[in-house]
Formats: C-alpha cells, sequence, structure tokens
C-alpha cells in the first residue's frame, strides 16, 4: 500500500473514531488513540510493520505545533496570578514521580527481570535510574485537547497546562543527571559531576535561546504583515515551526522546550496573539491532534507488551503515586486551592513525545545495551497506555472541578 494512501486511512479511520468517541460522552483523544491501536500493524496486516518508523517527521511537525500552543497558554499575567504554586507542584510532582519510580524498580527489577548475568551494577541500578528519570515529563498535548474539546476554564485547567508544560525542563534534567550516573555506574567509571550539570545546562539554555531568536522573528514578520488573509499567518507560523524545531534538532538542543519558548515569546509580546492562536485551533489543531494520536497508537508492540507487563503495570502505579503525591505536598506548600490540591494530578498522567523521544536516545548509548531494550519497552508501552487512559480520567477530574 502506498504511503498516501496509508497516509488517508490514518486520518480517515482516526477522525471516524474520535467523532464516535465524542458520540459516547468520551473524550476525541481517546477515540483517535484507539483508532490507531487497530491500525497497529500486529492487528491491521495491511498496514507495513515499520510504518511508526516512517512517520517521525509527521510527529515531529505535530509535536512542535502542539508545544507552540502550549507556550501559547503561558501568558504572563496569566501565570503570576496563579503564583508559587505552579513552581512548587512542577518541581514536587517531576521529582517525587523520578524518586518514587527509581525506589520501586530497585526493588522489583531484581525480581521480574530475567536478562543473563544481571547485577546490581550492570542492571538493576542503572535501569532504575534511567526508568527513573523518564518518568518525570508529563505530555501536555492531551490537557491542551480536553481543554479546548469541552471550553475548560479555571484555576486546575491553568495549573495543570502550566505545570504540565514547565515539567519537561525539569524531565531534559532529570535525563541528562541519570544518563551520566547510569553510563558510569555500568560501565564502572567515575561519577563526572561536571558533565551531569553543564550538559542539561547548556541544552535548556540552547533551546530556550533559539525559542526566543525565533519567536522575535515571528513577531517582527507578522507585524509588518497588513494582509487579512489568514492563510499567510498559518504559511508563517507552520514555516517558522519547521525551521525552529529542525534547527533544534540539528545543533542538539531540546526541540519541544525551543518551540515552546517560541510561543511564549509570541503570546506575551506579539500584538496580534490572540487572532494567532484562534487561528491555529480553527484551522489547523483538529488535523494534527487526529494524526499525532492516531500515531501514538501504531507505536504500541503487543508483544513488548506481554513480556514486560509487570514492569509496565508497576511503572504506572509508581509514577501516579508520585504524580499525585508530589502534586499534593506541593499544592500544600503553596497554599493552593483544596480543588487545584486534588485535581490537578489527574491532568499529569498522560506521557509523550518528549518521553518517547528521550527513551531512544537513551537506547542509543552503548553503556545501556543490555538494559535498553527493556527500559524502552516500558516506557512506550506505558506511554500508549497513559495517553489512551489519561483523556477519560482528565475529563471526569475537570468535570468534579466544576470546569467543564
Amino acid at each position: 500500500m502506498n504511503g498516501i494512501l496509508i497516509g488517508g486511512v490514518v486520518l480517515f479511520i482516526g477522525f471516524i473514531f474520535g467523532e464516535i468517541a465524542q458520540k459516547i460522552k468520551l473524550p476525541k483523544v481517546t477515540g483517535y488513540i484507539f483508532a490507531g491501536i487497530l491500525l497497529n500493524p500486529s492487528i491491521c496486516h495491511f498496514i507495513p510493520a515499520n510504518l511508526a518508523e516512517r512517520t517521525d517527521n509527521i510527529e515531529n511537525m505535530a509535536l512542535a505545533f502542539i508545544a507552540f500552543s502550549i507556550g501559547g497558554t503561558l501568558l504572563y499575567a496569566r501565570v503570576k496570578k496563579l503564583g508559587k504554586g505552579i513552581l512548587y507542584i512542577t518541581v514536587l510532582e517531576a521529582e517525587v514521580a523520578f524518586l518514587a519510580i527509581t525506589a520501586g524498580f530497585l526493588v522489583i527489577l531484581p525480581i521480574f527481570t530475567n536478562v543473563p548475568q544481571a547485577s546490581w551494577v550492570t542492571i538493576f541500578v542503572p535501569g532504575s535510574l534511567l526508568v527513573g528519570c523518564l518518568g518525570s515529563p508529563t505530555d501536555p498535548s492531551v490537557g491542551l485537547a480536553i481543554k479546548h474539546a469541552y471550553k475548560a476554564e479555571g484555576e486546575v485547567t491553568s495549573t495543570m497546562l502550566s505545570v504540565a508544560a514547565f515539567d519537561d525542563v525539569l524531565g531534559i534534567i532529570n535525563y541528562s543527571v541519570a544518563v551520566v550516573l547510569a553510563a558510569a555506574i555500568a560501565t564502572h567509571q567515575a561519577f563526572n559531576l561536571h558533565a551531569a550539570l553543564f550538559s542539561p545546562l547548556a541544552i535548556i539554555t540552547g533551546s530556550l535561546l533559539l525559542g526566543i531568536i525565533f519567536g522575535i522573528i515571528f513577531n517582527f514578520i507578522t507585524s509588518k504583515i497588513n494582509k487579512e488573509t489568514e492563510g499567510v499567518f498559518i504559511v508563517i507560523i507552520l514555516s517558522l515551526l519547521a525551521l525552529c524545531f529542525g534547527l533544534s534538532t540539528w545543533v542538539g538542543v531540546d526541540q519541544l522546550l525551543s518551540t515552546m519558548t517560541m510561543g511564549i515569546v509570541v503570546v506575551n509580546f506579539n500584538k496580534k496573539q490572540e487572532k494567532i492562536f484562534q487561528m491555529m485551533e480553527r484551522y489547523i489543531e483538529e488535523m494534527v491532534f487526529v494524526l499525532f494520536f492516531t500515531l501514538s497508537g501504531l507505536h504500541l508492540n503487543f508483544s513488548v507488551v506481554a513480556s514486560s507487563l509487570v514492569l509496565i503495570l508497576f511503572f504506572i502505579v509508581f509514577r501516579t503515586a508520585g504524580k499525585f503525591l508530589g502534586t499534593f505536598i506541593g499544592g500544600v506548600i503553596a497554599g493552593s486551592s483544596p480543588k487545584v490540591r486534588a485535581y490537578t494530578a489527574y491532568g499529569l498522567i498522560p506521557q509523550g513525545g518528549i518521553v518517547i523521544g528521550l527513551a531512544l536516545m537513551m537506547g542509543q548509548n552503548p553503556a545501556f545495551k543490555q538494559i535498553a531494550d527493556i527500559v524502552i519497552s516500558i516506557i512506550v508501552a506505558t506511554t500508549v497506555i497513559n495517553e489512551f487512559i489519561g483523556p477519560i480520567i482528565l475529563k471526569k477530574a475537570l468535570k468534579k472541578a466544576g470546569e467543564i
């Protein structure tokens, strides 16, 4: 089957299942992911087995759009109004999840791992660190999709989106430090503190600078355009997003942080920001969500799920417990409302995009040859599962919070 036909099938089936999900009172995102699972090559045999690997560019463009849109929610006046709760909740939900998963896997990996000649040095400690750090990031696109689909507004929605956007930064820091430490343990090398601190700092600084530069370029170009034609703005948005994401990949900084920063610059310093983000929601967003979430379902490898089922379930339990506990503690310290403390964590369950990318990057490191398959299997499977159940849980939570 040719690529264009496959693309049409994915887009159309994803759309149909999204509409069906909405009819039965489920989030459209859940329908998109379910469509992707049904189109998975393990079930739908006319779909090529390597399709998921061939759609990287589509997924990356969708991620660029989603990260830019998330940045567009971080209007300074809105974030300032939310106060210190954002900082406390972000730090604690990310770090408590990291620690909970790492500690939990130090206990269960020796019991449930059947790797020949496995030891604490080669498998258990490095594997626990790597799985733990990959539990920190949250996929903010699910929250954004639910917000727009149901016109959710309120302090829980705003806090959830802001925290989900900001914890990518902590996720990158956790990942960089954990990879250096895990590699040192696995290869019996001395821990390089300078590399562990400088590498994430350089990545984050470079990402922020690149995003700011592209945001300034975007604002300058759009300020000079007097045309009312919305198509011109769509072309500028998509072209600069592609340039920002692509250049970030080329220079080795975080693509999502760069495009998110670009969105922050646009929403805070562009006089036409309201028109720009309304156009994106009206003309581009639906197609991006259909493609991205349907393709996410194609990444599920059922043989991997079967062989790592116990580890996958433990990861979900440890991560969810860490997110809820960290959010509650952060909310208490910040003096956030009971509603924020109770419901924000429901929007932090989904994972995707950045975490799959980080897992695949980790797999390229020769130091993790023995454990890479285990870690990647856990992350990909739990990502798809959390992306599937996350929208359902979040919708119910926002209803209870009175924001839908």
